[in-house]
């Protein structure tokens, strides 16, 4: 049996880490590891298109970058089941809750991220698919609606047109 509790597969937004057994709520998933730099060289690898970079605080960000990171892979979603925390200059990955098998885990990148990388109607998580349907459904009824109103108003227009012309 596996040392870990998950494996990476293929997710709606690339690869993800999921659940390969029950996984306990509050209990440690994953290591975020790499190079430790300072903001201004993440300010600058980021310039060049690195996707992995964890801001610690003002000062320091993690380099996730190398294939051997395996918290790398847990995506972004807006109803997290895990978390990220600190200790000192190390982050980890913890479960909010118990994840089943077969669960994607995935935490909140954070406002900022979702602001300027991903964009907020750009999201893929499952509440923000959910939201998108509801309003798509929402809207759709609005138009047929309107549709019904105004043919309506035309059936009506022209039955009135008729009566006025007759008499």
């Amino acid at each position: 049996m596996s040392r870990r509790p998950f494996r990476i597969g293929r997710a709606l937004t690339g690869l993800g880490l999921f659940a390969t057994q029950p996984i306990r709520k509050n209990s440690r998933i994953a290591e975020y590891k790499g190079h430790l730099l300072t903001t201004k060289q993440a300010n600058k690898i980021e310039a060049n298109g690195n996707r992995y970079l964890y801001e610690i605080n003002s000062r320091w960000t993690i380099d996730g970058t190398p294939r051997s990171n395996v918290a790398r892979y847990a995506n972004h979603s807006c109803n997290p089941n895990a978390e990220s925390y600190n200790v000192k200059l190390r982050v980890f990955i913890r479960a909010m809750r118990n994840i089943k098998p077969g669960e994607e885990i995935v935490y909140d990148y954070g406002i900022d991220y979702l602001k300027n990388v991903i964009g907020r109607s750009n999201c893929k998580c499952s509440r923000c698919r959910k939201r998108r349907n509801r309003r798509a459904v929402e809207l759709r009824a609005k138009r047929q609606r309107r549709a019904a109103r105004l043919a309506r108003e035309r059936k009506l227009a022209r039955k009135k047109k008729r009566l006025t012309s007759r008499g």
